[in-house]
């Protein structure tokens, strides 16, 4: 998992998104967030300047501060083939690639856009995560 600049967020690598509004996680991010194939999972709003979303276990919220009414965008599922399949109103276009970043500890980031996208554009070494 590269840092892509000193002091800069660290990523997963890309996803690409399928017909069906699906996305792959990347095995490490799998691990590393404690998400379970076939369980919903909570969409929250990425910045204004990166879009996207975070996704979190429901239970990893449910210890936290965070105000969802404020932040959360809707629900998602974890399939068997540990994709996340987004819903209408996340926006993702199929064939879209996100960026898939650590977020805070309670969310894993899908970027659309931003600085830490455009830094990851110059990075052809990051593995491309596809169904």
């Amino acid at each position: 998992m590269p840092q892509l600049v000193k002091g800069g967020k660290w990523v997963f690598g890309w996803s690409v998104v399928g017909p069906n509004g699906e996305a792959a996680i990347p095995p490490a991010a799998f691990d590393e967030y404690g998400f379970q194939p076939g369980e919903p999972v909570i969409l929250l709003r990425g910045s204004q300047r990166s879009g996207g979303v975070g996704v979190a276990r429901r239970e990893t919220l449910a210890q936290s501060q965070i105000p969802l009414s404020k932040r959360a965008l809707g629900e998602g599922r974890i399939d068997k083939d540990k994709r996340v399949i987004f819903p209408p109103q996340a926006g993702f276009r199929e064939g879209e690639r996100l960026l898939v970043a650590r977020g805070s500890g309670l969310a894993l980031g899908f970027v659309q856009r931003g600085p830490i996208y455009e830094e990851a554009v110059r990075h052809p070494e990051i593995e491309v995560f596809s169904e």
